[in-house]
């Protein structure tokens, strides 16, 4: 399992009965987990001082009761030291350690505008990013697709690459570029693109378009911007295809998220195996993703990754 051990603002402390205690800055909020199958005694003294609970209908969907919680706040996140902060330079240009800045709000459904167990990924490829950075001089882009609220892109933005951020929300585009001006790379090379991803794809093979890393983090069901249905299962493993066919001769790296229950670990590296690691050479290999927990000092799984390499580093595991 690849662990987000590294953040200092976000904290599960605990989870029991159906939910997690979660810390995001100086504020505590209750929001459903469906892994959490057991009942453990809620012990925490955050279960009584929590600042917002996310109720789970029913019927489907939820609605959020507040105490004492602004409408909106920001945490931070450092790449690349343990969790050292250092403020942002050069935004071309790969640091020994980022300062990243999110801006949250409760909106609906239960999300905060950030999924922290991907730090664990961010901390993948800013390093791949920056070794490749110290030993050529072109640009190394990068392209996210299901780009959300921007956190991979800053991290890789950060690194030194020029990205290409994709998402179907306007919403989230403009959400995105506000945490890359919050974190100092409001002039960093990135393109924000509200537009269809597979659509997207599909033009940047017509362009004869390459990227030297790609990251996908695909919804388990969503629309695109002119109602396009996107269903992970049924849509999945041709459009990785596609978008394997934009990696460049030198690509550096391919990252898919899943947390689509169906789509287990092992379902990641075969299709990585077979469409980019048989005719390109390099490793790929899957787990799953998840977040230490204070209380019992478990840790709570948040879903699958399946990461594809050129040259396979010594800490690969």
């Amino acid at each position: 399992m690849w662990i987000a051990d590294n953040w200092k603002d976000y904290e599960v402390l605990d989870a029991s009965g159906g939910e997690k205690l979660e810390r995001w800055g100086e504020y505590i909020l209750v929001r459903p987990d469906p892994q959490v199958l057991w009942s453990t005694p809620r012990k925490h003294i955050g279960w009584q001082s929590r600042n917002a609970h996310y109720h789970r209908s029913a019927k489907g969907g939820g609605e959020w009761e507040f105490f004492r919680l602004p409408d909106e706040w920001s945490i931070h996140y450092s790449l690349g030291d343990q969790g050292t902060s250092l403020a942002p330079s050069d935004s071309s240009q790969p640091r020994e350690c980022s300062r990243l800045t999110f801006r949250l709000k409760p909106f609906s459904f239960k999300h905060t505008g950030l999924f922290p167990e991907q730090a664990a990924n961010w901390e993948w490829f800013y390093g791949i990013i920056r070794r490749a950075r110290r030993s050529q001089n072109g640009p190394i882009k990068v392209l996210n697709l299901f780009a959300y609220t921007g956190g991979a892109t800053l991290a890789a933005a950060a690194a030194g690459a020029s990205v290409t951020h994709v998402d179907a929300s306007k919403g989230m585009v403009a959400w995105a570029k506000e945490n890359a001006q919050a974190s100092g790379l409001g002039n960093a090379p990135i393109r924000w693109l509200v537009d269809d991803c597979v659509k997207f794809v599909e033009r940047e093979l017509r362009r004869g378009s390459t990227y030297d890393g790609i990251i996908m983090d695909p919804p388990s069901y969503g629309r695109g911007p002119k109602g396009e249905i996107w269903k992970m299962e049924d849509n999945i493993w041709s459009f990785l295809g596609l978008a394997a066919k934009l990696l460049s001769r030198n690509a550096l790296f391919f990252l898919i998220n899943s947390y689509t229950t169906g789509l287990q670990p092992a379902v990641l590296s075969y299709m990585l195996n077979s469409e980019i690691t048989k005719p390109l050479g390099g490793q790929a290999q899957a787990a799953e993703i998840g977040l230490p927990v204070t209380q019992s000092g478990l840790v709570l799984p948040c879903g699958a990754a399946g990461r594809w390499e050129r040259i396979t580093p010594h800490t690969f595991s």
